[in-house]
């Protein structure tokens, strides 16, 4: 019974709520996490604008990022007596979905632990849910774990559109 757990992780706190559980689930049944993040054109573009007064190399900076965020969710499956591998997509070959269905089949995952901050409304419509296009396109079962309703209402309340000139055209 999953052997072989796959886990993505952006390091957001329903992130950490799926990683958790999958957690639980490897104690369960003895088996291994592969934890996953993926960098893709929207994150670097986000970064781009968070770091528009640094001159450094933004991808280099995403990458040492994510490089702590998966050390960190190994060391805490390790804390819990669960093994975990990790993987860091970031050549930009595929929307998120795409790069973890990739890494499900690859590693041969027999089920896939997502955290999901159940969007609403326009945050979903513009952000999209890479949740429910990995559900809707696994060849493996999927297991979707929740925020709260109330995180996952102040999540989306951070959720703002663009303002200014280009965003009014």
């Amino acid at each position: 019974m999953y052997q072989r757990i796959l886990v993505p992780v952006d390091g957001s706190s329903t992130s950490g709520r799926g990683l958790g559980e999958a957690i639980r689930l490897a104690r369960l049944t003895g088996g291994r996490l592969r934890l996953v993040h993926v960098i893709d054109e929207l994150s670097f573009a986000l970064a781009m604008d968070a770091y528009a007064g640094y001159a450094g190399d933004w991808l280099k900076e995403l990458r040492a990022g994510a490089a702590k965020l998966l050390e960190e969710g190994r060391a805490q499956a390790a804390a819990q007596g669960v093994d975990a591998d990790v993987v860091l997509c970031d050549s930009f070959k595929g929307t998120v979905h795409e790069q973890v269905i990739a890494q499900a089949i690859a590693s041969q995952a027999e089920v896939i632990v997502i955290g999901t901050h159940g969007r609403r409304g326009l945050g979903r419509w513009v952000m999209g849910s890479s949740a429910e296009h990995i559900l809707r396109m696994s060849p493996v079962p999927v297991l979707l774990v929740r925020a709260p309703e109330e995180l996952a209402k102040a999540e989306s309340e951070r959720f703002t559109l663009p303002v200014g000139e280009v965003a009014s055209q």
